[in-house]
């Protein structure tokens, strides 16, 4: 009976160790890693990718600011020195315009220092050259000019998401502006297969308001918001934000839309808008 028994253990261990024995000696193999995943949209799409500012300047952190009227107030301060600072440039060009404009019209010669700044200015604004100079000067005159600070604001907080726009924070491009050369700023996410404008990058907030103003300012495209400026001043009629924003239609895909957000957020935002005195001629 014992002898059985014996033999009976003895069958059952050999059979468990028989069972176990694959799993017991077998080196286990890893498990496959991330790097068995070849298709690199779905790293991209698991990894975040945190892009670094391509500038220096400490934007705050408006995405945290919870409470929208102190968002409102830290953005459109924020943004408005550099608008009046460029805006002052421009009524300090337009005055030499002006000044000029009255000698020719008494036939009065320009000096070697005026004519080398009109020359320069006629350049840089794409007037046309075989324009006589006294052509020159009305036109100069007609693109040399300011943007109402609230329009400017408005048109900043709407196109950069009150700040928080990807390429507000990378770029200090708060304004939508594209540009063409490979490298010239940020590449949009969604950009058509075989399209190359990339969004422009700035180093400073200066520099973005001035880009802006300038592409208002030449850019075939506001030929109408600049007549309607144009018109106003020839009326001494003072530049009304709502008014000009209705020369902005090319500005958006949207069009209509685009100009009736605008025009409500002019309104809107009453409040946080000191008076506008960059206006005078």
């Amino acid at each position: 009976m014992k002898s059985s028994l014996l033999v009976k253990v003895i069958l059952a261990a050999s059979l468990i160790t028989a069972l176990l024995a694959p799993f017991t000696f077998q080196k286990i193999k890893p498990l496959p890693v991330v790097a068995e995943v070849k298709n690199k949209d779905i790293i991209k799409s698991v990894v975040k990718i945190i892009e670094k500012p391509l500038h220096a300047v400490n934007i705050p952190k408006f995405s945290a600011i919870r409470d929208i009227k102190e968002k409102k107030r830290q953005f459109f301060n924020f943004i408005r020195p550099s608008i009046e600072k460029a805006n002052r440039q421009l009524l300090g060009t337009r005055k030499n315009l002006q000044a000029w404009l009255e000698k020719v019209s008494l036939e009065e010669s320009l000096t070697e220092v005026e004519q080398a700044k009109l020359v320069s200015l006629v350049k840089s604004y794409k007037v046309n050259k075989q324009y006589s100079l006294l052509q020159q000067l009305d036109e100069l005159l007609i693109r040399v000019d300011v943007v109402p600070t609230p329009l400017v604001l408005v048109q900043a907080a709407n196109e950069s998401a009150w700040g928080t726009s990807r390429f507000a924070r990378i770029g200090l491009n708060f304004f939508g502006i594209w540009c063409y050369r490979q490298g010239c700023g940020m590449v949009p996410s969604g950009r058509n297969h075989g399209a190359k404008h990339e969004v422009a990058a700035f180093k400073s907030v200066d520099q973005a308001v001035k880009r802006y103003l300038f592409n208002i300012n030449t850019n075939n495209a506001y030929i109408v918001f600049r007549t309607i400026r144009g018109q106003l001043r020839a009326q001494n009629q003072p530049l009304q934000p709502e008014v000009l924003a209705t020369g902005l239609l090319p500005y958006s895909e949207r069009g209509t839309d685009y100009v009736l957000e605008i025009t409500e957020m002019i309104r809107h935002n009453q409040a946080y808008f000191v008076d506008d005195e960059l206006q005078a001629e």
